[in-house]
């Protein structure tokens, strides 16, 4: 006979676990921001809030600077902008990230044809690791502001990824945690990623090149003046100024809360697809689930600022 239990048995909650359902705030823009047309490309959004497809941009051709202030506002809007059937080189898709900075080298990651590309080369020997939410290289002092990954061999199923828009985390967040962060800054570091696999003598040349980041827990967006939420579990060890248990209470509860699914956008890779992903306002996670199939894509990523 199945146990059952008593209707004045049952309680009629549970413990507070932190993160509750109801409606979230989608507010793709500034609040001060209006919605303004594109002239030069058609936008098809995946969802209200973060991801849109770029239609009638060939970055085979060059792209004039009316094209380029066009595309940076898109970016900034819908914090992560993908093009389809892009049969470019390596040295056009630096040459147009280079449009918005100078591009940044990884010193963990292996290179392409040149230092400033990093290439992902996935098969039955070698399987995906980027699946972790992080934002890029926030372990150093400067981030950067941005990456555009170009995948050229795709699988037919699974590799995709996903991206989680930072300023709405924020401002879903309950007033009091608001508050409660406000002001506070975090420790980055890579060496519980990046150091396992160096040496102890590389490890203290690399930690004198690459010093852990001191970095505020909320960010303010350089271009749009949105806050965004500044922590990630791949690099952020813990908050200053909080016993450990403290802060990792509060960084699990951040952590969880970034990667709500109403913040989230999914992308399903093709072989010349392209997404060009705005690195201060976003998270992202690279799906691991197409081993021992192969999967290989290259990616720059360009110097940003110092967040403040």
């Amino acid at each position: 006979m199945a146990n059952t239990i008593a209707s004045e048995e049952r309680p009629r909650q549970i413990p507070d676990r932190g993160i509750k359902g109801g409606p979230r705030i989608i507010r793709r823009l500034p609040e001060e921001a209006g919605e303004q047309p594109y002239t030069l490309f058609r936008v098809k959004p995946y969802g209200p809030l973060i991801g849109a497809e770029i239609e009638g941009v060939d970055l085979r051709n060059p792209v004039t600077p009316e094209l380029q202030l066009e595309l940076n506002r898109a970016l900034l809007e819908w914090k992560v902008i993908f093009f389809r059937d892009q049969d470019i080189t390596s040295e056009q898709q630096q040459a147009f990230a280079r449009l918005w900075g100078e591009l940044e080298t990884h010193p963990f990651l292996p290179q392409g044809a040149s230092d400033e590309v990093v290439r992902f080369a996935k098969d039955d020997k070698k399987a995906g690791y980027e699946n972790n939410w992080h934002s890029d290289v926030s372990w150093r002092l400067t981030p950067a502001l941005g990456a555009i990954l170009r995948v050229t061999e795709a699988p037919l199923l699974g590799g995709d990824t996903l991206w989680s828009d930072q300023a709405a985390a924020y401002d879903n967040l309950p007033e009091e945690i608001r508050e409660r962060i406000d002001g506070l800054t975090a420790i980055h570091d890579f060496t519980h990623v990046f150091g396992v696999r160096l040496s102890p003598e590389e490890l203290r040349i690399r930690q004198e090149e690459f010093p852990a980041a001191e970095h505020p827990v909320v960010r303010t967006h350089p271009e749009t003046g949105r806050k965004t939420l500044y922590v990630n579990p791949n690099f952020t060890i813990r908050i200053v100024g909080l016993e450990q248990e403290e802060s990792e209470t509060l960084l699990s509860y951040l952590f969880r809360h970034s990667q709500l699914p109403e913040f989230q956008v999914r992308f399903r890779w093709e072989a010349n697809s392209i997404a060009f992903w705005d690195n201060r306002a976003t998270q992202h996670y690279a799906n691991s689930d197409y081993y021992p199939n192969r999967r290989v894509a290259e990616r720059v990523a360009i110097v940003g600022e110092r967040p403040y």
